[in-house]
């Protein structure tokens, strides 16, 4: 597996068209209310974005697309939203899976799995096993994940496998290969729909040096004209990594922006 360096320690390349892109898709239940309708008729429209997107990032060149489907957190719902969730999950996958192996997609989940029930792991394996080889985009699936179970179930892991580690010998290359997406670079893009300005928990250790883009577009209705705009905003963004103006100013120039 491709090893990626951490954004504290080597500068990424830098492209108009941003590599990783991490998608928090709220507003569902919201986008539901508005027209009268139950809430989970909003999470249903939703996934009908979710395909709109990954085709649109396909196209585009993306290489890694990460969505929030369900944080650890959401299990204090209320419990009918939950159990529909979850059928939502498993039917996705099931009805989806083929589709994306066509387009040359390879599907990924993280987050604690063993919550769900045994139908759901199964699918979870077959889908990724499926999908393993495609290369076009690596499409990942954030599920019960919380980025800080991320990063204490990376340091657990960590620890097992250096046992005789010492405090000071803790390192971000110790470290980093085993975070959840310890496959993909960090991402370049974050992207929240629905007006909240906030991370939630989503993928914490990886957002160091994202870009966030906020809109108060509900997440069904966030389509490709709308996905052209935050890629357009991140290619005006001056992405320093902790260096000035002046110094990117007096680089050579390149493709990157």
């Amino acid at each position: 597996m491709t090893q990626h360096i951490s954004s504290t320690l080597v500068v990424p390349e830098v492209n108009a068209i941003p590599r990783h892109v991490a998608i928090i898709m709220d507003g569902n239940g919201r986008w539901a209310s508005k027209r009268f309708m139950p809430r989970v008729a909003g999470h249903s429209e939703g996934l009908t974005a979710v395909r709109k997107i990954v085709q649109e990032c396909r196209r585009l060149g993306v290489e890694y697309l990460t969505v929030f489907a369900f944080s650890s957190e959401n299990w204090r719902r209320p419990p009918e939203e939950v159990g529909f969730l979850m059928k939502l999950f498993l039917k996705s996958l099931k009805s989806e899976v083929s589709r994306l192996a066509e387009n040359d997609i390879s599907l990924r989940l993280i987050g604690d799995l063993n919550r769900f029930d045994s139908t759901i792991q199964e699918m979870v394996q077959f889908s990724e096993e499926k999908t393993a080889s495609c290369k076009g985009l690596t499409f990942t699936i954030a599920a019960n994940y919380g980025g800080r179970w991320d990063i204490l179930q990376a340091m657990r892991q960590c620890l097992v496998a250096n046992p005789n580690l010492k405090p000071e010998e803790v390192s971000e290359e110790l470290l980093q290969p085993h975070l959840s997406m310890a496959y993909a670079p960090e991402p370049d893009l974050f992207i929240r729909t629905g007006g909240e300005q906030r991370v939630s928990n989503f993928l914490l250790w990886q957002l160091a040096y994202t870009e966030l883009y906020f809109t108060d577009i509900l997440w069904p209705d966030f389509d490709e004209a709308e996905l052209h705009k935050a890629f357009d905003w991140f290619s005006q963004r001056e992405r320093r990594f902790g260096r000035t103006s002046a110094q990117l100013a007096s680089e050579p120039m390149s493709d990157a922006v």
